[in-house]
């Protein structure tokens, strides 16, 4: 039970951070569009890469020259250019919540969903290598792992349904200008840290 509960606390810990992936499901929770969907590829995905890493998959991104580069500047180009379209429409405005309203497509908001989370270099580092070099000080590697799968669950799903709570506020247009100034934002500062970095 020790090593699940420390997957566990490790995993919510790295997964709070706002960042793209967190901001797309906020967003698709506030507008009540395909939140399963989109929760759980965030959740398996997760699931995929700290099994990966907890099985030492870590060890092959480091043997792989250029394979980090790849990752970051891939990444970056994908962030600025969702961070553009956010900011866009920030400047652009006139958006309102209403229960139920969705535009986007399912196929639309899946491919979004993995492509913020796959070309994300962050994810790497945090769920195969960071979660993976950390379970091997447990015995219980595999159990360490689930304690950081159910983490990723927890907070996806709590996330996208949690989110309806605050759709009294994003009935006024303005609430969205500053969720879609934010989330543009906040792309571009974690697109110039990787660039940085």
């Amino acid at each position: 039970m020790h090593a699940i509960g420390a997957g566990f606390a490790l995993g919510i810990s790295l997964i709070l951070a706002i960042g793209a992936q967190n901001a797309f499901v906020l967003r698709q929770g506030l507008r009540r569009e395909h939140v399963l969907p989109v929760v759980l590829v965030c959740a398996i995905s997760d699931a995929i890469l700290v099994a990966a890493g907890v099985a030492g998959f870590g060890a092959l991104a480091r043997m792989v020259p250029g394979l980090e580069t790849v990752m970051r500047y891939g990444g970056a180009a994908f962030l600025v250019w969702y961070g553009a379209r956010n900011l866009w429409s920030a400047w652009r405005g006139g958006e309102a919540l209403e229960a139920g309203e969705g535009t986007a497509s399912l196929a639309r908001a899946v491919l979004t969903c993995l492509a913020l989370t796959w070309l994300n270099p962050h994810v790497y580092l945090d769920t195969v290598v960071l979660l993976g070099s950390i379970s091997t000080q447990y015995d219980d590697r595999l159990g360490f792992g689930a304690g950081a799968v159910a983490a990723s669950f927890t907070f996806f799903f709590t996330l996208g349904y949690g989110a309806r709570l605050l759709a009294p506020l994003f009935r006024r247009p303005a609430s969205w200008r500053v969720l879609d100034l934010v989330v543009g934002l906040t792309m571009w500062a974690i697109a110039a840290k990787l660039l940085a970095g």
